[in-house]
């Protein structure tokens, strides 16, 4: 698809940057210029046009080719960025220095340059028969009884108890909240269920119902957080009217044989701890495995020669912190509110990122020069292996879905990264294992 638009020239530049001298050709400028018109001329209104059917060449005439070729230009520079990246085969790091060159004439090609940091070339020392190690993977006794305790958890009920509330039980009542003298929305509730020590509600809160007894009117004094997610009623003292209604104890079944078979089907506890053993073993196996394959891939960082300039590794640490900042965000965490609770500046976190950062270019490049020295691709068949998951979720069939992602200039994408787990699997197969030290080692 690039070839079909973009034509990119590759210029090698010190510290591990590219120039791209990249020209749009003629007919892609002008499909996007008519692109552009039509949009436009949905709300142009002209003496003999319905509105919204102005002919994209009359739209040109009335706006000017030059504001449509801006406007043109600025909606379509970064797909043309991105085709222009896929045509030079280049992977980047950190944001492109884009420099644009004169608007063209008409059917002239529309060309621009674009500086941007790449991918580091790693020179490769022994790859294969590295020694790295392993530990071994076990379910201990703590961990399956913590899955048990887990188990008991989820079958617990609550039952009253009668007596005043200590820390771990339940408080049901209802309350009624007072800002200055008066009600506030949201600060009334019937019927509510407080764990005692669970840290839930404003501070102070909790700590005032300990001892209270069924049946038992309380009130109470407290401070509204000043970074409270309400704001109006942040930093101030609130009075709280509470009737207790009820004091409940958390009852949790024996550990036995019937609990065996009522929480998972076994005839006896044996029979269960043996399954919740099985599985944590299997956890624990695929956990061992991926820090193994982890641990050859940087023997083999360690063994090879790649230089790595201050600029690539702080333009990484940026891209790690926005792409976690984008994490974040989904979970409804801004920028601001993480900073605050780490209590640091983004200039520290940033500092902070830097070794990770500088670590994972390293073994990207070792990674791209190991599938370049044994020449690894991956076969349609291995392809198509890989898409029979995301296949079955989409309803389709694999050979579809690789079509799907041709056309859409993603095959090679899933391409690469196929390749790149068969050099992890290649130096992880001439590996040798050794024995991990103690976890609590030093």
């Amino acid at each position: 698809m690039a070839a079909d638009t973009v034509t990119t020239t590759v210029i090698e530049l010190p510290e591990s940057r590219v120039r791209l001298e990249v020209e749009v050709t003629p007919q892609e400028l002008q499909r996007r210029v008519n692109e552009t018109a039509s949009k436009l001329g949905r709300d142009l209104r002209l003496p003999g046009f319905r509105k919204g059917k102005v002919p994209p060449p009359v739209v040109v005439r009335q706006l000017g080719r030059e504001a449509v070729l801006d406007e043109t230009i600025r909606g379509q520079l970064g797909r043309w960025y991105l085709e222009a990246i896929e045509d030079a085969k280049v992977h980047p790091v950190g944001d492109p220095d884009v420099n644009m060159e004169e608007l063209p004439d008409a059917g002239e090609p529309f060309t621009f340059s674009v500086e941007i940091g790449v991918r580091p070339v790693a020179q490769l020392g022994d790859y294969k028969g590295v020694s790295a190690p392993k530990r071994e993977a076990e379910a201990d006794e703590e961990a399956v009884q913590a899955e048990l305790d887990q188990l008991r958890e989820q079958g617990a009920r609550l039952e009253s108890k009668g007596g005043a509330a200590a820390e771990g039980d339940f408080v049901v009542m209802d309350y009624k909240g007072y800002v200055d003298g008066e009600p506030f929305e949201g600060g009334e509730g019937r019927d509510q269920l407080i764990e005692l020590g669970s840290g839930r509600l404003i501070p102070g809160f909790e700590e005032q119902i300990t001892g209270a007894a069924p049946e038992e009117e309380r009130t109470i004094e407290v401070e509204f957080p000043e970074d409270y997610h309400a704001t109006h009623l942040a930093g101030k003292p609130a009075t709280f009217e509470l009737q207790i209604k009820d004091v409940k104890a958390k009852e949790l079944p024996e550990l036995d044989d019937d609990f065996a078979s009522d929480a998972a089907g076994f005839d006896t506890l044996e029979e269960l701890k043996e399954d919740i053993a099985g599985k944590l073993r299997e956890a624990e196996q695929a956990k061992s495995e991926g820090e193994y394959r982890e641990a050859v891939l940087d023997a083999v960082v360690a063994g090879a020669t790649i230089e790595v300039p201050d600029a690539l590794v702080e333009a990484r640490a940026k891209e790690l912190w926005e792409r976690m900042l984008g994490t974040l965000g989904q979970q409804g965490i801004d920028k601001e509110t993480y900073l605050r609770i780490a209590g640091k500046s983004e200039e520290e976190l940033l500092a902070e990122a830097r070794p990770d950062a500088e670590q994972a270019l390293r073994r990207e490049a070792v990674i791209a020069a190991v599938v370049e020295a044994e020449g690894l691709a991956p076969s349609d068949g291995d392809v198509l292996d890989a898409l029979q998951a995301p296949a079955v979720q989409e309803q389709t069939t694999p050979e579809k879905l690789r079509d799907r992602l041709a056309k859409a200039g993603r095959l090679e994408e899933l391409s690469d990264d196929l390749a790149q787990r068969m050099a992890i699997d290649l130096i992880t197969e001439h590996a040798t294992a050794t024995p991990a030290p103690p976890a609590d080692a030093t």
